[in-house]
């Protein structure tokens, strides 16, 4: 094991890790997020029960693998098309992405500073490390030498600071700005070339992260505001064709700064063509079913139930944090009464609803934003299916007579609907008149935050404060930052989710976490009823597709039969 200094913070964990109150895989995220390499923390949670400190710091340098299965006997196969049917949504700057959709071409054109894997564990990747201070408020970012964007240019310090900019410059409307609210655009320093420290106004856990997330990736100091017109960064691929609502193709780079297990430049395949065929699902299926394409990105229930059992697919399903929330805009009548919240999350019958929603393939919600997947989750009880209990609290908000609202919803994401048809039909007994707005979803995204209620897709993040944070909280002023739907601002669940993002120690987040899951239950202007399970599904001849919880699709290390 490398002589080094280790971090406070992971003596603590390890200790933890000896007393059983927490796992290993929890160990390694957390020794990981404040620098310490993968290779050292495995060899930490292997041996005695604390880590003796040297001088040095310990520092993550290896490129992550992504590689999920053993190539095919006479091995990995070079060259090839894989085709995807996925949408191609309008985009300009990446800082601005807010879907998922909208970073899967891109994804492969520009790349991230870390890499957080499937198990929730966090690399580096465009940076050659980190280190964090012993009391979480300095971060060391060091940039990895000699990597080279598809126009030439070299990645430097300056670049980086640059994409800080943007996230950091309320303007831009980034949901960086929000999930890195610890962080000001005075804290951001570059100390040479290749080195960014990070001066954080209070600790944070999270910053290696948040720099993984979707909106996160990596632009050139020199980017003008539009991806589609400047399609440069350092990933594998470089953008071919772009065209909105119907295709893109990507072309291998013959100069990627990673090498695949032959020694030679990743990718392995030599082309990617995505395609968008409507915005009615089932076109996806019938495209996979014929072999028009090899893969489906974000499949949802109903393609998952028709492939389940194709022996032509590798369908591979993974638990997440991913949801449909119903939010409830808490500066806005009726929602301004917490009665009224509290009377329509009495009104969700949460079994009926993944059963009909989700073939029953996720697990309940209890009304906060925290998920089973996420590892600081509180088992804490959602409210029961109760509609005279909602009359009650209707009638003591003002309501005796009931109250009619209406509800926005994208008709084209079929688990959304089902669910608020049930809820409709259920929340009728308990005083509420809901009635759908029904509308395709490109139209629900243009005002997803002035509705006065809807339900919104919001995607895994490993942690649950990163989701909290970015969602729930609010400017100084206590004006909400840009992704918060719902305009809910709680002093209280502010000033504790605060302290769970500065919070190494597992059991520590825990017990905040699960205060935050109850005032959020209690007093917050959402309804959760469920999580989601989310699918890999692609051809028996492709292979090497990672099956990641925030369903990213990442194909530099994928390929097909010949």
């Amino acid at each position: 094991m490398e002589s080094k200094k280790i971090h406070p913070l992971v003596t603590k964990a390890n200790q933890q890790l000896r007393e059983g109150k927490i796992s290993r895989r929890d160990f390694l995220r957390l020794s990981t997020l404040v620098g310490m390499s993968l290779a050292t923390a495995e060899v930490l949670a292997a041996c005695g029960p604390e880590p003796v400190a040297t001088q040095a710091p310990v520092v993550a340098t290896e490129a992550p693998v992504v590689a999920t299965e053993a190539p095919a006997t006479g091995g990995i196969v070079r060259g090839g098309t894989l085709t995807c049917a996925t949408r191609i949504e309008r985009v300009d700057n990446p800082a601005t992405f807010s879907l998922i959709s909208a970073v899967q071409p891109w994804r492969h054109v520009i790349e991230f500073l870390t890499y957080t894997d499937p198990a929730g564990i966090t690399h580096p990747y465009l940076l050659e490390n980190w280190t964090a201070s012993d009391d979480l408020l300095t971060w060391t970012l060091a940039v990895r030498k000699g990597i080279k964007f598809n126009n030439g240019q070299e990645l430097t310090a300056d670049d980086v600071m640059f994409n800080f900019k943007q996230w950091l410059t309320e303007s831009v409307q980034s949901s960086m700005f929000g999930a890195m609210n610890y962080l000001t655009l005075d804290g951001v320093e570059k100390t040479d070339d290749y080195t960014i420290t990070l001066k954080l106004t209070t600790p944070s856990i999270f910053v290696p992260e948040h720099l993984a997330q979707y909106p996160a990736g990596i632009v050139p100091a020199s980017f003008g505001g539009d991806i589609t017109k400047e399609p440069v960064g350092t990933g594998a691929f470089t953008m071919e064709e772009y065209v909105v609502g119907e295709r893109c193709v990507l072309k291998a780079r013959k100069d990627y700064w990673r090498n695949g297990v032959d020694g030679k430049p990743l990718p392995y395949l030599d082309e990617i063509i995505m395609v968008q065929l409507g915005d009615d699902r089932s076109a996806d299926l019938s495209a996979y079913q014929s072999g028009q394409v090899d893969t489906i990105l974000e499949p949802n229930v109903a393609i998952w139930e028709a492939l389940k059992d194709d022996p032509e697919s590798t369908i591979v399903a993974t638990p997440t944090g991913a949801t449909r929330v119903l939010r409830l805009r808490a500066d806005q009548e009726p929602w301004t009464k917490v009665e009224v919240c509290q009377a329509l999350k009495h009104c969700h019958n949460r079994e009926k609803i993944l059963a009909l929603a989700l073939q029953g393939q996720g697990a309940i919600g209890n009304d906060s934003h925290v998920s089973p997947a996420n590892p600081e989750y509180v088992d804490v009880p959602p409210y029961p299916f109760d509609t005279a209990k909602s009359k009650e609290l209707l009638a003591a908000a003002g309501y005796p007579d009931g109250v009619t609202v209406e509800l926005a919803v994208a008709s084209d994401w079929p688990e959304t609907m089902a669910y608020v048809q049930a809820l409709k039909e259920d929340a009728m007994a308990g005083g509420f008149t809901i009635n759908l707005n029904p509308m395709p979803a490109s139209q629900y995204w243009e005002g997803w935050t002035d509705f006065n209620m809807g339900v919104t897709w919001w995607a895994h993040r490993t942690l649950a404060p990163m989701t909290l944070a970015v969602a729930y909280t609010g400017n100084p002023d206590g004006t909400p930052v840009a992704w918060n739907e719902s305009h809910w601002v709680d002093q209280e669940f502010s000033d504790i989710l605060t302290e769970a993002v500065g919070t190494l120690n597992l059991e520590k987040r825990k017990e905040l976490v699960g205060k935050l899951e109850v005032i959020q239950k209690e007093r917050g202007t959402i309804c959760v009823p469920f999580f989601m399970s989310v699918w890999k599904i692609y051809k028996k001849n492709v292979h090497d597709i990672v099956p990641t919880p925030d369903e990213y699709a990442i194909f530099y290390e994928t390929w097909k039969d010949a």
